[in-house]
């Protein structure tokens, strides 16, 4: 009986893990995100890793110096991680329409796409990480919310072979 019990549990819990957000229903929600705007200037950024288990396995800070001319976008990324190791990142984003962006780093695979709804911004990409010194890619489904117009928090759900195998929360805030 127990068997059959854990048994039916499984396609339920599937029913759930695949139920995503509706970018849609933002779609009203101000003030509208720009990341032209959002993302132009020194910015500071806190955050945590959390393992599949939510223990939380890295805290970090970063340094975030956007610019853009037109269309185009930079966002020069430096993370500083608790255990004392440094990672830098630098994004080439592109304004593609009205609320539609692409993004390009060394660390990620093709490229990034997002949309904007109201105050939200969903990313989806392949990023490269090191995981026991080893290179290791994971999907990330990236949700970018705008508080309001000097702050931001962003949540990661990280994904491997279509299973959740992390979070990342961080708070973004202009300097």
């Amino acid at each position: 009986m127990k068997f059959l019990k854990r048994f039916v549990w499984v396609p339920v819990l599937l029913v759930l893990a695949s139920c995503s957000t509706n970018l849609e229903s933002y779609k009203a929600q101000q003030p509208h995100l720009k990341l032209e705007e959002f993302f132009n200037g020194d910015l500071k950024a806190y955050g945590i890793v959390q393992d599949y288990s939510d223990e939380v396995v890295q805290r970090f800070s970063a340094d975030i110096i956007g610019s853009w001319e037109g269309n185009e976008g930079v966002l020069d990324e430096t993370f500083y991680y608790a255990d004392g190791s440094t990672q830098k990142r630098v994004w080439q984003l592109t304004k593609t329409g009205p609320d539609r962006y692409e993004g390009r780093a060394s660390d990620v695979e093709g490229v990034a796409e997002g949309e904007v709804a109201g105050n939200v911004l969903n990313w989806t990409y392949v990023l490269t990480i090191e995981l026991d010194g080893e290179p290791f890619s994971v999907k990330l489904d990236d949700w970018l919310y705008l508080v309001d117009e000097d702050n931001m928090i962003n949540r990661t759900t990280m994904y491997k072979y279509g299973l959740p195998v992390g979070e990342i929360t961080l708070y973004i805030g202009k300097k």
